[in-house]
């Protein structure tokens, strides 16, 4: 079923026989999720609009998989002895789908600092040592979504014919910054276009290299961090981008 996602264009990597867990142990949990990121899309309007932030988006993905099940849950690990409780460490997974042959867990990293990684491959590896989980999945904006918002921006200001400050708050996109708008003036007055400015700008503070995207999801991965927790990671493809 993953096949399903890579055929329309999502980064689909799979460890420590997950896949093998998914299609014998959870194959109706697997084909929920491949359905609800299959019917996935976000307006360039949208979220211009919204900053580049998960408000609007992603809340609709999250929204969707409660609908089915995948929700929010707080595991709490307990160490006792001798009836004294020594240590209590609780991880908070923001969608957990329960099953009968045991629970998966799923975290969306759509913008987030990229050390978020880090917790959510750590967090698996612990809840699945102690049986709590049967494998990981992180979703985060794959690689030709990244490689791709720059031109997709830039492309739909130019078709909207926007051309200043002034256009954008026409549009309801005025929520910016004194630093940011300096920022686009200064392209501007260098010669740059100004949805060129725009984009690069807009895209260098919200989606850059330092957030939570599919090349730092894999540096992760290959370190071998989240070992041996069976993992599925999703790249969320350009494709879902409309507009």
């Amino acid at each position: 079923m993953l096949e399903t996602l890579r055929s329309r264009g999502f980064d689909v990597e799979v460890r420590n026989h997950a896949a093998a867990i998914l299609s014998v142990d959870f194959p109706e949990e697997t084909a929920e999720l491949v359905e609800t990121l299959s019917e996935f899309t976000i307006e360039l309007s949208e979220l211009i609009a919204g900053g580049g932030g998960e408000s609007g988006q992603t809340q609709r993905l999250r929204r969707a998989l409660s609908a089915r099940g995948w929700e929010k849950h707080n595991f709490l690990v307990q160490t006792i002895v001798d009836g004294v409780e020594r240590e209590a460490i609780s991880h908070e997974i923001d969608h957990v789908r329960r099953a009968g042959a045991g629970r998966l867990a799923l975290e969306i990293e759509w913008n987030n600092k990229d050390p978020f990684f880090d917790r959510d491959l750590e967090n698996f590896q612990r809840l699945h040592a102690q049986s709590a989980i049967s494998l990981g999945i992180v979703v985060t904006r794959g690689s030709t979504l990244q490689d791709r918002m720059l031109p997709r921006i830039r492309g739909w200001l130019e078709a909207q014919g926007l051309q200043s400050e002034e256009d954008l708050q026409r549009l309801g996109i005025g929520d910016r910054t004194a630093k940011q708008r300096a920022a686009v003036e200064a392209q501007v007055a260098k010669g740059m276009t100004f949805p060129e400015a725009f984009a690069r700008k807009f895209v260098a503070d919200k989606f850059g290299t330092a957030t939570t995207h599919w090349s730092k999801l894999e540096e992760r991965v290959r370190r071998g961090v989240g070992n041996p927790c069976p993992l599925v990671l999703i790249g969320l493809p350009d494709a879902i981008l409309l507009g």
